[in-house]
């Protein structure tokens, strides 16, 4: 049991930095996109777009079983903080309701993944009786 609770900040923290590198990629994928055909669209593929809505997700899961399982009590509101900040980051990039700076992204992504890492070293719970949503 103890290894399918660390499973959730693995894949918190994986999610979460192939998330950030996917931020960091879509710039450059773009100059290398535009320097090799003029003549092209610019814009990324479908698939591209969607695969911010895939990390959502994942990350959702990551954190709703972390928080289940976590024995610090600032834990789950600092990840659910992280993920909502992620998710309307995300979801304003889209609309454009908000002038909010690419770079922004970065933020709640690096959070995320220093949270689950933390928390996957230090705030496991030993037995099944010890988690905060128990308290």
């Amino acid at each position: 049991m103890i290894i399918s609770k660390q499973k959730s900040d693995s894949i918190g923290a994986i999610a979460s930095t192939l998330c950030l590198i996917h931020c960091a990629a879509t710039p450059l994928l773009f100059i290398v996109q535009a320097g090799a055909s003029a003549c092209c669209s610019t814009t990324a593929p479908g698939w591209w777009k969607f695969i911010d809505y895939f990390f959502l997700i994942i990350s959702f899961f990551a954190i709703k079983r972390s928080t289940e399982t976590t024995t610090n009590n600032w834990m789950k509101p600092s990840l659910w903080f992280s993920w909502l900040l992620l998710f309307v980051v995300i979801i304003n990039e889209k609309i454009a309701l908000l002038s909010i700076p690419e770079s922004a992204i970065y933020i709640p992504a690096i959070a995320l993944i220093i949270l689950h890492t933390y928390n996957r070293k230090y705030c496991q719970c030993k037995t099944d009786k010890c988690c905060t949503h128990e308290k």
